[in-house]
């Protein structure tokens, strides 16, 4: 995975608009070069020229785009967020509403888990988790004092953390598509560790440092 955001050609966004469409539809392991091919209205000898490296670069380049949406949605709402607390809590709903909303994904998750259990182990979810933080680190930046420099990416990472638990152990206790069971876990699990530093305590809600 990589930690830049993807950069395509508008014949790759046409392939890769189609192929999610079919990965919505039947899967990663179904979904053929042929039926991208089909799908995006071009020639199988245009697809292979537009992803040399075939369909380990199609997919591959998919996942970079799709990640830098994900994270894009993330940063919005931490961006539109007046304080720190709000801006993990709006981050994490965020996340959850956009990847129930996006039928591919899904799809894989529940149809073919297999596929999603090498991004999520240990070494795969330490490169993850540093696409992460330093995608969401700069959204966060303004709660913190200038010379707390690890925080904002360590409130983005264990962010993160919370997120993908509540991914791979789902549970109506977890369920993030409720904008307030996102906020009582910040509450309960982020609030202890992290601060929001301000000139006066009284004009900004703080998580309380511990």
């Amino acid at each position: 995975m990589t930690e830049t955001a993807a950069v395509t050609t508008a014949a790759q966004e046409r392939a890769l608009d189609a192929t999610v469409a079919l990965v919505a539809r039947w899967g990663v392991t179904k979904t053929t070069l042929g039926d991208v091919a089909r799908a995006a209205g071009m020639s199988r000898a245009t697809l292979y020229r537009t992803f040399p490296g075939g369909k380990d670069e199609l997919f591959g380049l998919l996942a970079q785009r799709e990640v830098a949406r994900f994270l894009a949605v993330v940063g919005e709402a931490a961006d539109a967020a007046p304080d720190l607390a709000t801006a993990l809590t709006d981050g994490l709903h965020a996340a959850a509403v956009h990847l129930d909303g996006h039928a591919a994904i899904r799809f894989v998750l529940d149809h073919e888990p297999e596929l999603a259990v090498p991004v999520l182990g240990f070494g795969e979810m330490d490169r993850l988790l540093r696409v992460v933080q330093r995608a969401a680190a700069p959204h966060l930046v303004r709660f913190f004092g200038p010379d707390d420099v690890d925080g904002p990416a360590w409130a983005a990472e264990w962010g993160a953390r919370l997120f993908l638990s509540a991914l791979v152990n789902p549970t109506p206790a977890w369920d993030l598509s409720d904008r307030a069971v996102c906020a009582r876990l910040v509450d309960r699990y982020l609030a202890p560790a992290l601060t929001t530093p301000t000139t006066d305590p009284s004009e900004t809600p703080s998580l309380e440092h511990r």
